[in-house]
């Protein structure tokens, strides 16, 4: 379901798959090959909603924020996580049910582990293992770590001009 609110209507790229399962509300934006999975939901209605080319949010993950949010580029956000937060940088993966909250920024190549929870206001470096609740830094992520997310984000975007092509 894709709607407009409060006289804004979603930018979707024509390249980007967005399920016909998803929720896409009011002042968001979406990339080329950026997928947004089934149940979904992105409400943009306290702030703007940026989310760049071939990010992935997955199954029931939710996006929103008590101002401008912004999904950087190849992040991968997993499935039932909660994005309420600043931004997320480039090349970024958010574990399944982690929660990441108000104020947060989380820098470019970043994991979240699953079940995360990060912290109103908390500031992640760039190339950070963030995982625990309340989470914190563990270690620098791996260059085997960012292959495999940077083979996610490819396999996600082939998988997502399947489902269009499919018409789903």
């Amino acid at each position: 379901m894709i709607r407009s609110f409060n006289g804004k209507t979603p930018q979707i790229d024509p390249s980007a798959f967005v399920s016909e399962a998803a929720t896409v509300i009011g002042n968001v934006s979406i990339g080329a090959e950026a997928s947004i999975w089934p149940g979904a939901v992105i409400r943009g209605d306290f702030g703007r909603i940026t989310i760049a080319a071939q990010s992935c949010l997955e199954d029931n993950c939710v996006v929103h924020g008590a101002g401008d949010v912004t999904i950087g580029k190849g992040v991968i956000v997993g499935h039932g996580a909660v994005v309420h937060c600043l931004s997320i940088g480039d090349h970024v993966l958010v574990g399944n049910n982690a929660t990441v909250l108000d104020g947060a920024r989380i820098g470019d190549g970043c994991i979240i582990g699953a079940g995360a929870l990060v912290a109103p206001g908390t500031v992640i470096p760039q190339g950070s293992l963030f995982t625990g609740t309340p989470g914190s830094v563990k270690r620098e992520v791996s260059s085997s770590e960012m292959d495999r997310l940077e083979n996610g984000t490819a396999a996600y975007v082939s998988l997502a001009g399947m489902y269009k092509k499919e018409g789903l």
